[in-house]
This record gives C-alpha cells, structure tokens and sequence, in this order.
C-alpha cells in the first residue's frame, strides 16, 4: 500500500475522520488534519485493528455499558489486532487511574454545606450580579475598578468579568446554558447530546464578480438536482438543494459577500461553510479580499474553489500566493484550507468539490435535533400580492410542520402551507432545509429568528411585547460608536477596541493609513484596522462597518448614495479626509476627549457632466443634469470620478441657458463652471455642499 490520506482511508474503513485520527493519536501517531497522508506501516495496523476487531466491537461496547469497573478475560482478547489490544490497554489503565484517584479525594467543601453553583446570563446588571451573590454593589463596584472595569450600578458586565469578580469573592458561578427571550419569559432549553442527529451542511458562495460564482452554483444544479421526476421546476426560494453519495447538501442561492455580511449584521448566523471562488486567471481582487474578511469576521470554514481552469492564462499557484498574503494558507502551502481546482464551464472537479464539502461538513460535526418544536432563519421575505406575506426560512433545529404557531422577529402567524425549492408542497422540514411559507400578520425582515410556540395566543403576545420593546429602545436611540462620542465611551469602560474599515484611492495609501492609525493604540483603546480596500464606500462597507460596530474612514473616496442612505439607517459613522493628519488628529483628540468644535458637511445635490464646452477667457463648461438634490451658485464643489475625488473647490459660474441662475432643482440642465479647473470629462459627477458649524 502506498501513502493514503487520512479520510480515504477513513473513507474504507467505514469510520469518521475524526475517529480515525483520535484513535492514531491513542498510538502516538501523529497526524495534522483529514488531508494529512499516513505511511504505509500505520496504514496497516490500521486495517488491522478495525478488520480484526470489528466482529467483537459491538459485544465489548455492550459489556462495558453493563459494568466498566470489571476488567474483562484475557482468553478473551486472543483473538484481537495488536493495535487494539495496544488501545485497550491504554484505555484502561486511565480508568483505574481515574477510579484510584477519585476514591482517595476529599470530600468537596461545597458539597458539605449544601452550597450551589450561581448560574448567570452571558450579560449581567451589576446591581443583579451583586444580588446574586450577596454581595453589597459597592463592593463589587470596587473590585470592578480594581480590574480596569468602569461600570456604574445600573450597567452591564459579560460573564467573564463577572467570573473575575466572583473569584475574587472565592464564590464560584457558571453561565446559564438557556437561551432567555428577555421580551417574555419564553425561553429555549438546550438539546441533549442523546438527541442530535446529523444534519446537512448549509454553504455559502463568495466572491469576486465574474469570477463565476453563478456559473458554478448553475453547474452543481446541473450535475446533483435533490429530484428528478416530472414536474419538478427549480423555485427562486432563496436556495436550493444537491444530493452526493446519499448525501444533502444546502446552497444559499444568494452569492456574493453582500448578503452574507447582511445576515451576519443581524446576527443570524446560518452558514456552515464558505466556498470562496476565485478566477485563475485574475486572481485575488477587491471583492475576494472583501468576502474573506466577511467569512473570517463569521467564523467559518472557507473552501477555495480555483475556476475558470480551462482558460489560457490559468495560474492556480499565483492564486495560492495570494490567498496566502490575506491569511488564506492552501493546505498544500501548509495552511489548512482546502482548494479545489474546477471549471464551471466544463464542469470539471465538481464532484470533487462537493466531496470536500461533505468533508469539512463530517470535520464539523454539523448535528440537530429534529424531534422538537423547530427554529430557523428568514433568508428572504417579501409581500405577494395573492398569498400575502411571503418569507423563505431556514429550518437549523426541530421539525417545522404546517399549522406550527410561529414568531418571526415582531411578527407572528400560523403556517398555511410550506413550498420547497422545486415547487412542491411540502408538510415539514427538518434542519437545514430551506422552505417557502405563508401564514403570518406581516412581512418579517431577512435574518429574524422563526420559533415555533405552542398555540397562536402565545405567539401573539411575544410579538407584541418585542413592539414594545422596540419602540423603548427607539426612544432611548441606543448610541452606536462615532468619533463624537468615543471620548465618554471610553471614559465609562465601555469601549475597549475601536474598530476601523479604511477605503482609499490606491492600495498604497490604505496600508500607510492602516499602520499610521493603528499606531494611535493606547492602554484604554486598541484601533484595529478590520478591512482595508481601493474604491468608493459601499453598501457592503457599511454592512461590515455595522457588523462590528466600526468607523468607516475614507481618503479621497466618497459612498455611493446607496451607501450614504444605508449608514444613515444602521447609524454608522462615516468620515471623509483628504489629508491623512486630519484623521489622525481627530481620532487622537476623540481618545483624549480634545475634539474642538467642527463643521459638518451637507450634502446639497449632484449632477452628471453630460458634454463639454470650452468658453473662451472662461475655460471649460460642463453640460450638467441635475440627478439629485439642488445645486446653488455659492456652493462648495467636489468633482468624482468612478467612485474617486479629482477635485475639491468652489463653483465659478452656474447658468441656465444663457442666463446666471442661484440655484437649479433636480431634473433641469443647466451649464457649471468650476474655478481653477478645465479637466471636465463626460460621466463625472459634481457634488454640491455646503459646510455647517455644529455646536458642542
């Protein structure tokens, strides 16, 4: 037998990966991963022990369930590998370790006086936390000072400051493994091991545009549709189904890092795995970089999958040398990420990708309980004007069957009816599967939790109490994480690391802005730069920015409108420089609390450079539409060109036809002249604005 990596063999044996490579562990066999390959000795000894011994393996699990504590003949074990006879040893050996030590321990102290461990949430008021261990909120919050924490009575503290805490008290705590709906008294319990079952892997598909993430999800449906009778047309549902080996495997029909980040923003976190596409004959781009930061800020597995192999030009190591300078290391690099070379085109190596799927899927131990009531994930939602409102939910734990009372974030309903992704109707869904259902009062948001309750009086009060609580914290308008307030946040202990996302004009103004802002890191606050990239702020800017609660700092680039409208709504703070010590100063003078009063930029309105003129003794004229908004005689201008500022100044001349005009309102053209500058060029967009003082 030649070298053999560890899951074909695994694969041969009829056991898990990790099983495989536990039980080489037990013999000092050394292996790294799945993929790591095994000599031809070890292989042996391998099929040895599970050949040998798997006549009598079921017979010596019974025995040991009955009565571990009584060691078994050794006539019995004469017919067994060595390899296992080795292991059985070793086993046990640890057990009577065990068995000696705990029968000379002391009695526990806490046992003796009758004492429990406190349970507490992840986060905690410290008026409660004192509470609960008895303690006077003074005294806890001066052993909260003590450890560099600044918390009033009435603030929260996670779990592991208040395990810091309590260990100063000598009190022991632990948190409660309940998941606690804090708008009702309704409340999640936690499955027991004995009750998971394994479950399909739901994935993701990322990457640049036109490397061909549509084209390969288009060639899996092609190759491995779930059914094949008559009738069974693919519905857009928001994702779809394949079957390999016997095996399901889930693929959100939404490709691209954008809606990725938008269901991590609001906290539903329904992928198991990302395959991130890549071009082998472009490499790794902007929109690459952008969903490895995404995939990584999710915590979950990325498989590269190299496209496009079939054209000239194909360079899979230069791709490999790439990924490697994001902190994407292939496996055969030494990193442990798996790349799978394919063609979309042509259909090569698909199978082989969905294999490693399955691979990484067994590696994770994906598991859920399908008997009990189910929860999930809205993927999408709209409102159809002949079935009403319409959501498309992912099923990650329980059985959702028709007629289930549900909640779905402050909306509630009874399930009507369930479609799948081909169509049909179906009467449930188990974990990770992805149905089409109506049913409920009004159309839910994309990535609000589906839980299902007991009767439709119950769902109703749950929504109507999460309304209230929505409409308090509106009132209260929660302050998210600006320059302007990071001072007090500071000062309070409440802000510990000040995340940032850098857009520049060229690459090499991102990494000198990174490492220059990053140097501003004091004892209070840590800056850390979570993403850097070239180009215009975007949507999906906005969406990391509001995932990770950062600031957005753009160096001669402006957001797109849509961006702009965006982080108004998710309250992000985005700031706009030309020159890197402005940044600097103002985010030195928000740590220190130095902030002097500043002017704030209004955006006025913006116009398109439709033709150009050239005007003796005045210079060059552009030809303008107003796109939106209003453009005044004496504003300030900015000239942008795909996505990058050219230029900052002032308006020279402003004309309708041939008379001066104050101001033109959108949709009329008009002729704009900028001073100082001729280098107009169809398709540039001039910004209007006007800067206004705002007191502190």
């Amino acid at each position: 037998m030649s070298k053999i990596r560890v899951y074909q063999l695994a694969k041969q044996l009829n056991v898990s990966s990790k099983e495989l490579i536990e039980r080489m562990k037990e013999l000092s066999v050394e292996v790294g991963n799945h993929m790591s390959t095994i000599e031809d000795e070890d292989a042996k000894l391998l099929l040895e022990l599970f050949t040998e011994g798997s006549t009598n393996n079921t017979e010596e699990k019974q025995n040991d369930e009955k009565n571990e504590a009584y060691p078994e003949p050794e006539a019995t074990k004469s017919n067994e590998g060595p390899l296992k006879n080795e292991i059985d040893k070793n086993i046990k050996k640890s057990e009577n370790k065990k068995n000696n030590s705990s029968s000379q321990e002391e009695p526990n102290p806490m046992e003796e006086k009758g004492e429990q461990v406190i349970q507490i949430e992840e986060k905690i008021i410290v008026k409660d936390f004192a509470e609960k261990i008895k303690k006077n909120p003074n005294e806890v919050i001066g052993k909260l000072i003590k450890i560099g924490v600044m918390a009033s009575i009435n603030q929260e503290i996670d779990f592991e400051t208040a395990k810091t805490i309590a260990d100063e008290f000598e009190i022991e705590i632990e948190k409660n493994m309940e998941i606690v709906e804090e708008a009702t008294d309704f409340f999640i319990p936690m499955d027991k091991e004995e009750d998971l079952r394994s479950r399909p892997p739901v994935v993701t598909v990322m990457g640049h545009v036109d490397h061909g993430k549509t084209s390969l999800l288009d060639a899996i449906r092609e190759t491995h549709v779930t059914e094949k009778e008559a009738g069974g047309i693919t519905q857009h549902i928001g994702a779809s189904e394949v079957v390999i080996d016997g095996n399901k495997i889930v693929l959100l029909d939404t490709p691209g890092h954008e809606a990725f980040t938008t269901m991590r923003a609001r906290g539903a976190k329904v992928t198991d795995i990302a395959i991130l596409v890549v071009a082998a004959d472009d490499g790794v781009m902007p929109q690459t970089v952008e969903a490895i930061n995404h995939a990584k800020a999710a915590g979950v597995p990325i498989i590269v999958a190299i496209n496009k192999m079939d054209k000239e030009g194909a360079n899979p190591d230069r791709v490999k040398q790439e990924l490697s300078d994001h902190g994407v290391v292939i496996e055969e690099w030494g990193g442990d990420v798996i790349s799978v070379p394919v063609s979309a085109l042509k259909g090569t190596n698909i199978d082989t990708l969905l294999e490693m799927i399955l691979l990484v899927a067994e590696i994770e131990e994906l598991k859920a309980n399908p008997n009990r009531s189910a929860i999930g994930t809205v993927i999408e939602a709209e409102l159809d004007k002949g079935r009403g409102p319409v959501a498309t939910v992912l099923v990650q734990n329980g059985t959702l069957k028709v007629g289930d009372s549900v909640v779905i974030g402050t909306t509630f309903g009874r399930i009507r009816a369930m479609v799948n992704d081909k169509g049909r109707r179906v009467k449930q869904a188990t974990p990770s599967t992805a149905v089409e259902i109506t049913g409920f009062s009004e159309v839910p948001e994309a990535g609000d939790q589906m839980i299902v309750v007991e009767d439709d009086k119950t769902a109703k009060e749950i929504a109507n109490n999460r309304i209230d609580k929505v409409k308090e914290e509106q009132m209260k308008k929660s302050q998210r994480i600006s320059l302007d307030a990071l001072y007090s946040q500071v000062q309070q202990g409440t802000i510990k690391e000040l995340n940032l996302i850098i857009k520049a004009d060229v690459q090499g103004s991102v990494e000198a802005v990174k490492q220059s802002i990053e140097k501003l890191s004091t004892d209070k606050v840590v800056i850390k730069a979570i993403h850097g990239g070239v180009g215009a702020i975007t949507e999906s800017d906005v969406m990391l920015a509001s995932a990770s609660n950062a600031i957005i700092i753009g160096f001669n680039v402006r957001p797109t409108s849509s961006a702009t409208a965006l982080a108004k709504k998710e309250e992000v703070d985005v700031r706009s420089y030309r020159i890197i010590y402005n940044a600097l100063e103002d985010i030195e003078a928000a740590i220190e609390g130095m902030l002097d009063p500043e002017y704030k930029e209004v955006e006025l309105g913006k116009a398109e450079v439709r033709a150009t003129f050239k005007v003796p003794n005045i210079g060059a004229i552009g030809g303008c539409y107003v796109i939106e908004g209003k453009i005044l005689r004496n504003a300030k201008v900015r000239l942008v060109r795909d996505g990058i500022v050219i230029h900052d100044g002032v308006i020279g001349s402003l004309r309708r036809f041939k008379d001066d005009a104050k101001e033109v309102a959108t949709g009329y053209e008009c002729g704009i002249g900028i001073d100082n500058f001729n280098d107009l060029k169809e398709g540039d967009i001039i910004e209007a604005y006007q800067m206004q003082e705002i007191k502190r």
